[in-house]
């Protein structure tokens, strides 16, 4: 059996829901949910209470909730389904409605009328997915989670409570469901458990239950090394103890409620966090193993706090001053987050959050009254506006030096700290900084832990033609700015040309790389991509700066080893479909990256274009694009004076085109371009779904060597001249240009007059106009230079830099 718990996030939409309801479905053994509130309705029905206690009017907010429930029916169920469910519903609005009056009418809000106010997100929630799930059966958690009064919160009463949920065990169906939250006491009015606490309430009946996991699903992939909000390279940590679990959520990493992990603890029950949104990353696996091969798992902080010190000579060898300040701070209920006291014993540190410090500050003063009457305590110092950074690992009890480290990169950058604590069990180093410091503070603590002081990029390079010259020369003249400004390190551990390759772990000299290349052992691509595989080097990125098909046949296994591929060639991203398809999702899957930018329009962000509307849900309608920078060089040169033969040699001599021109003038590379461009727009297109049109007459294309089909190409100069000039004359030009509109794409001529985008397209820019959704009436624009081997090399060395900074 498992128990799965859905947040908010979860439960936010019905788009949401149905993925909660296939995650469920997807199970081969029986399956507890427990669900949240709707995301964001707990918190309306709490300023709701608010408001209705102040006698103001919070019927907005109610209609509020009722809409957004509302809408999610209706987008989950038939009409039938509809109004069965509303009606199950009503009885909990109603209830709403009248302890909302009660409050309003009398002005007092009580633990019991809150509780229930709060308490019927969960219940609605619960409904909505046991309906959904069909043969579902709901439960009701207030008859099974019990509670006692605990000074001003509700306690476990965890006997009764497992007796409960235990009778349950063998007459539970195949999917069940709980509202997560809500409980009850002995006489049975409605209790919580605390905010998160539906965390809690999955963690207590899979303790009741004897389950065999606890699956906690929400909207992140699990617990991360640090905030990834701060830290862009934070990463999924695979595995904690339950002991780092508790350390690294009680220090503000928000993916489970700390109480949680105490009943799954006690039963040994191994706890895993998923992203609902997200379901193939494997997530966080919580148990009772130990890793103590990486010292430091995690690391965590908490803002809005303050540092409260009690601090005096007369504190020192005098007995029972800690039990009284701590007893102090339990009578008015407040929570302590760290404590640090002196060895000297001469002052005494707590963190508090900041809301709670003034109270803490005045029962101090009212304790220690006659202490500081007498100079034997200076008083209460406060010091506002603090954080708590804390790094957690079981490893750290058999590393020497990690306290060390860790305060020498803090200070060393300048960030001061107010106070430390670091326990017996040395599982916990946190400590006190100022809350302006604490995201320099977060990085400087990443970089020492979790990345070298350089983050390395293993490049491994096959082709050194004249992008692949280029693109060396650019490593070797960026490569000492990006030490400095990105403490990015690129080694070239590999490079390799049609016939021979070499290696060096430590970095090629640039400079030589390519003489070294000349003087080496015969050697085939697949020996190259074998050796890199077996180097097994972090960050390791093939880059492929040729066109040839053997070596874009290679990019699968790469990505199946988790070696990232930026490639200038476009065969395999023009390829069938499904081996397009095949080579993205693999890159997904691993966690690595696939970048082809320069596929299209050298270095132009076209492609980056189309991938940053697609995922802001913006959808691409139409396209038109002059794709080839050789095609418009040489529509923009030919004249009655220099034909098109003329043209189409120098647009060769300056790389500009293909090595074989065949290859542009026969539309072939357009229509690569143009399918890419399709299929990164969500459109499934193959080759034989283009209608296209050559620029030259297919009768020039034969197996004659390239010299000879230039020397045949003379044969079509006049002709060509001739629909030039006719195009010319009705004050138009041509454009050797690629569509998609309505999933219908073409590729041929076009002639465009002096109001269209293409005509004043000079020398060798592309340009691509796209319709979207966002972009229909005013269409998004990308121009620039579009062909050349230095943009080439350009728009490479630009994703080899996102491998890392994506």
């Amino acid at each position: 059996m498992k128990v799965l718990k859905f947040g908010g996030t979860s439960m936010g939409s019905a788009i949401a829901i149905k993925k909660v309801k296939h995650i469920v479905e997807s199970c081969h053994t029986p399956v507890v949910a427990v669900v949240s509130a709707v995301g964001g309705v707990t918190d309306k029905l709490v300023k709701a209470s608010e408001l209705a206690k102040a006698n103001l009017d919070y019927s907005k907010l109610i209609t509020e909730i009722e809409t957004l429930h509302g809408q999610i029916i209706n987008d989950l169920f038939d009409g039938k389904g509809q109004a069965k469910l509303s009606a199950s519903m009503s009885d909990i609005w109603k209830e709403l409605h009248q302890v909302l009056k009660g409050v309003s009418l009398t002005n007092e809000l009580s633990t019991r009328s809150y509780d229930t106010i709060v308490g019927c997100g969960e219940r609605w929630s619960s409904l909505i997915l046991s309906h959904l799930l069909e043969s579902g059966d709901l439960y009701d958690s207030r008859l099974f989670i019990k509670t006692e009064l605990n000074g001003q919160g509700h306690q476990v009463k965890l006997n009764e409570t497992m007796q409960a949920i235990g009778e349950l065990k063998f007459s539970l169906k195949e999917r069940t469901v709980f509202p997560g939250f809500i409980a009850s006491n002995d006489a049975g009015d409605n209790t919580t458990l605390g905010r998160g606490g539906s965390d809690y309430s999955a963690a207590l009946l899979a303790a009741g239950l004897d389950a065999d996991a606890l699956e906690i699903w929400t909207d992140v992939d699990g617990f991360m090394s640090a905030d990834p909000r701060v830290i862009k390279r934070a990463y999924c940590i695979e595995h904690l103890s339950y002991a780092e679990a508790m350390e690294l959520s009680h220090f503000g990493a928000k993916v489970i409620y700390p109480p949680t992990i105490i009943p799954a603890l006690q039963k040994q029950i191994p706890i895993r966090v998923k992203n609902t949104f997200n379901t193939a990353a494997p997530g966080t696996l919580i148990d009772n193993q130990k890793d103590e091969q990486q010292s430091v798992k995690g690391l965590s902080s908490i803002r809005d706090v303050s540092l409260l010190t009690l601090q005096g000579n007369g504190m020192i060898g005098i007995s029972g001053i800690s039990m009284r300040m701590f007893t102090a701070l339990a009578k008015q209920d407040i929570n302590i987050v760290l404590i640090s006291q002196a060895s000297s014993e001469s002052s005494i540190s707590v963190v508090l959050a900041s809301a709670d410090v003034e109270l803490a500050r005045l029962a101090l003063i009212k304790e220690f009254d006659k202490e500081i009457s007498r100079q034997q305590i200076n008083g209460v110092s406060v010091e506002k506006e603090m954080a708590v950074v804390a790094i957690v690992g079981e490893g750290m009890k058999h590393t020497s030096g990690v306290s060390g480290k860790l305060f020498n990169d803090v200070g060393r950058n300048g960030i001061n700290i107010y106070a430390i604590a670091q326990g017996a069990s040395e599982l916990n180093i946190s400590f006190v900084i100022h809350e302006n410091d604490l995201r320099k503070t977060l990085n400087v603590v990443h970089e020492a832990f979790f990345l070298s002081q350089y983050q390395a990029i293993h490049l491994y390079q096959v082709g050194v033609g004249t992008v692949g010259k280029n693109l060396l020369k650019k490593i070797e003249r960026q490569s000492e700015r990006l030490m400095k400004t990105e403490h990015l390190s690129i080694r070239l551990a590999g490079l390799a040309n049609s016939s021979q390759m070499i290696f060096n772990d430590r970095g090629l000299e640039l400079e030589s790389a390519i003489d070294v290349l000349k003087a080496s052992s015969p050697a085939t691509i697949d020996q190259f991509v074998e050796q890199i595989i077996a180097n097994n080097h972090s960050n390791s990125v093939f880059v492929d700066c040729t066109a040839s098909g053997l070596v874009a046949e290679k990019y699968q296994r790469l990505l199946e080893n988790n070696i990232s591929v930026v490639t200038a060639n476009k065969i395999a991203g023009s390829s069938a479909y499904e081996r397009y398809d095949k080579l993205k999702t693999t890159a997904r899957k691993k966690g690595v990256k696939y970048l082809f930018e320069t596929n299209v329009g050298a270095g132009l962000p076209i492609i980056n274009t189309i991938n940053s509307m697609v995922k802001s849900g913006d959808r691409i309608l139409q396209l038109e694009a002059v794709l080839s920078g050789t095609l418009n060089y040489i529509v923009n040169n030919v004249s009655a004076d220099k034909p098109l033969s003329e043209v189409v040699i120098e647009a060769k001599k300056k790389g500009y085109s293909e090595p074989d021109p065949r290859i542009d003038l026969g539309g072939t590379d357009v229509l690569r371009k143009l399918l890419i461009l399709a299929r990164e727009s969500d459109y499934a297109l193959e080759e034989q779904h283009v209608e296209i049109t050559p620029f030259v007459p297919k009768d020039f294309f034969t197996d004659e060597s390239v010299s000879d089909f230039i020397e045949h190409l003379k044969g079509y100069d006049a002709q060509f001249e001739q629909i030039r000039s006719e195009a010319e004359k009705n004050g138009k030009v041509i454009r050797y240009a690629a569509s998609l509109k309505e999933g219908r794409a073409k590729v041929g001529f076009i002639e465009v007059d002096a109001s269209h985008p293409f005509y004043n397209l000079a020398d060798s820019n592309n340009k691509v106009i796209l319709r979207s959704d966002y972009y229909y009436d005013h269409p998004m624009e990308i121009k620039g230079y579009g062909a050349g081997a230095d943009v080439t090399a350009a728009g490479v060395f630009a994703d080899i830099i996102k491998v890392v900074n994506l």
